[in-house]
């Protein structure tokens, strides 16, 4: 099987004041198509610089990085978008929906980018699955953060990308909220298929994932098969 997401050798090192700071060193990691994995790590051990390097978000100071084929590493930004826009969704921590459009038009968004004529009818579709219906036309602002993010979920799912990439999803939600917003993530995952790659700080979590990566100082130290179903009914008190 062809990976998916695949890092060789990948390193990240930034100038500063007191010299070449390590982030990354030495990372080799390859995910395959359909897969949940996650990379956890404490702050500081270089999970978010990671995701941001396999979303072609940011680029390596050595290595390879390859996203559905592609070899990131060649590319110039571009290109990159071009890939991402092709492959790839989003849900971050700080939800990240643009402010002047409702939430049915943040959905709209990604799947009109594609020149889908039915972009508003599966937008309602989606946020109707996210148990949005009665919130189509209200804008961020108006919604609480738990509908914020539910919105994102809709809208990374809605360029039906083959990729998904979560970095910290429930870290400005309370427990309650953070762990249905979670459910619904995972399910709707599972639905369409879509390799996850999830990065948080809490092994709880972590463990909706088949697979869970840790991240030390900036190398991976354990990458272990997890039991799901086992930890499915802990997870639910995240």
């Amino acid at each position: 099987m062809t990976a998916m997401i695949e890092a060789r050798h990948l390193s990240k090192q930034v100038a500063t004041s007191e010299g070449q700071l390590v982030i990354l060193k030495d990372i080799s990691l390859s995910i395959d198509a359909a897969e949940a994995v996650a990379i956890v790590g404490v702050s500081g051990s270089g999970k978010s610089t990671l995701l941001g390097l396999m979303a072609g978000l940011d680029s390596a100071s050595g290595g390879d990085m390859l996203l559905d084929g592609q070899n990131l590493s060649t590319m110039d930004e571009e290109e990159r978008a071009q890939l991402r826009g092709r492959s790839v969704g989003f849900v971050f921590q700080s939800f990240q929906l643009l402010p002047s459009l409702t939430a049915l038009e943040n959905v709209m968004l990604p799947i009109e980018l594609k020149n889908d004529r039915d972009a508003r009818q599966k937008a309602a579709n989606l946020l109707q699955r996210v148990g949005l219906e009665s919130r189509l036309q209200h804008y961020p602002n108006q919604l609480s953060g738990g509908e914020q993010q539910r919105v994102a979920i809709a809208r990374a799912f809605a360029s039906q990308a083959k990729i998904l990439f979560a970095d910290e999803p429930t870290g400005n939600l309370d427990a309650a909220t953070g762990a249905r917003v979670i459910d619904l993530l995972f399910s709707l995952n599972a639905e369409f298929g879509t390799t996850l790659v999830l990065v948080t700080h809490d092994d709880r979590l972590a463990q909706r994932c088949g697979r869970m990566v840790r991240l030390v100082a900036g190398e991976i130290t354990e990458d272990v098969s997890v039991d799901v179903a086992a930890n499915v009914g802990d997870a639910a008190h995240v």
